[in-house]
C-alpha cells in the first residue's frame, strides 16, 4: 500500500503562548516548532497500517526550510521517504492555498512514481489554526473518498475500513482507495524515535520541490482574512460543593445556580 502523510510544522502547542504587549502579534520568541500533534497520530496510524499490510509512507510538509526538521522527524518514526514543499511564492498561503500547492507536488511524486497513493493521511487539524479544512480539500482537488476524524484504520478487500468516534459510540465506515482520511487522537501514543532512528534519519536525502518543478500551480490570493486576533477570557475558578449528603450537595448548587440566574 502506498501512502502518504501530510504534516505541518507548528510551534509547541504544550507552551503557552501569548501576545506581544499592545499588539495583536503572537510572541513565539523562544517557542519550538514541533510537528503538529494531530499529524503525528496520523502518522502513527499510517506506520501501523504498513507493518500490518506492507507498503511505503511518503511524509510531504509546505512550509520554509526549517520545516525540514519536520520531515526528518517523520523518518525516524515511520516514513520510508519525505519531500519539503518550499518556494518564497508559497509564503502567505492560506488553507485553500496549500491545499492546491500540495494536490500539484502529490501529482508530481505520483508521476515520477508511476503509481497513485492509495490513501492520503492529514491529521483532523492544526493546532496553530485550528480549521480542519486541509483533508476534505485535497479529497475535493483529488477526487475520490474522504473519511474525518478517524480513530482506528485498517484495509478491506475493497479499500479501507475506518471507525469514527462519536457521542454515541464508534461508527464503522467504509470507502475504496485512493481515498483521503483525516486522523483524531487514537487510543495509542505516537512512537518516540530511537538514537539508531534518528541518525538514519539525519543521512537520508529530503528533496525539495519548488514552484518551477511543480506543474500549474497558482496558490492564488487568501480566501480568508484575519479580522481581529485576541487571547481567550481566562477561566475562572471552579467552586467544590461537598456538604454532609449528597442531596444537601444537591441543594446547594441549585440555590447557587438560582442566585446566579441561570436556572
Amino acid at each position: 500500500m502506498e501512502i502518504l502523510v501530510c504534516l505541518k510544522q507548528v510551534p509547541d502547542d504544550s507552551v503557552e503562548i501569548h501576545l506581544k504587549p499592545g499588539t495583536e502579534e503572537v510572541n513565539l520568541d523562544g517557542v519550538a516548532n514541533v510537528v503538529n500533534a494531530f499529524d503525528t497520530y496520523a502518522l502513527e496510524m499510517a506506520t501501523r497500517l504498513k507493518e500490518a499490510v506492507g507498503g511505503t509512507i511518503t511524509a510531504i510538509t509546505v512550509g520554509p526550510e526549517g520545516a525540514r526538521d519536520a520531515v526528518k522527524t517523520c523518518l525516524a518514526v515511520g516514513a520510508n521517504q519525505g519531500y519539503l514543499v518550499s518556494d518564497p511564492a508559497f509564503e502567505g498561503a492560506d488553507t485553500l492555498g496549500k491545499s492546491k500547492i500540495l494536490a500539484a507536488a502529490i501529482k508530481r511524486l505520483e508521476t515520477e512514481a508511476g503509481k497513485p497513493f492509495d490513501l492520503i493521511f492529514c491529521g483532523r487539524e492544526a493546532t496553530d489554526r485550528a480549521t480542519g479544512q486541509l483533508g476534505p480539500q485535497r479529497a475535493e482537488t483529488r477526487g475520490g473518498g474522504v473519511i474525518t476524524v478517524l480513530v482506528d484504520i485498517e484495509q478491506t478487500a475493497g479499500g479501507i475500513c475506518a471507525r469514527q468516534e462519536t457521542e454515541e459510540g464508534y461508527r464503522k465506515v467504509e470507502t475504496a482507495t485512493p481515498c483521503v482520511v483525516t486522523v483524531n487522537k487514537p487510543a495509542y501514543d505516537p512512537r518516540y524515535p530511537t538514537i539508531k532512528s534518528k541518525m538514519a534519519a539525519r543521512k537520508m536525502p529530503i528533496p525539495v520541490l519548488s514552484a518551477a518543478e511543480l506543474e500549474n500551480v497558482d496558490p492564488g490570493k487568501p480566501a480568508a482574512h484575519v479580522v481581529r486576533v485576541y487571547e481567550p477570557a481566562k477561566r475562572q475558578a471552579g467552586v467544590k460543593v461537598k456538604e454532609e449528603t449528597c442531596a444537601d450537595s444537591a441543594l446547594k448548587v441549585v440555590a447557587m445556580m438560582v442566585d446566579a440566574k441561570v436556572l
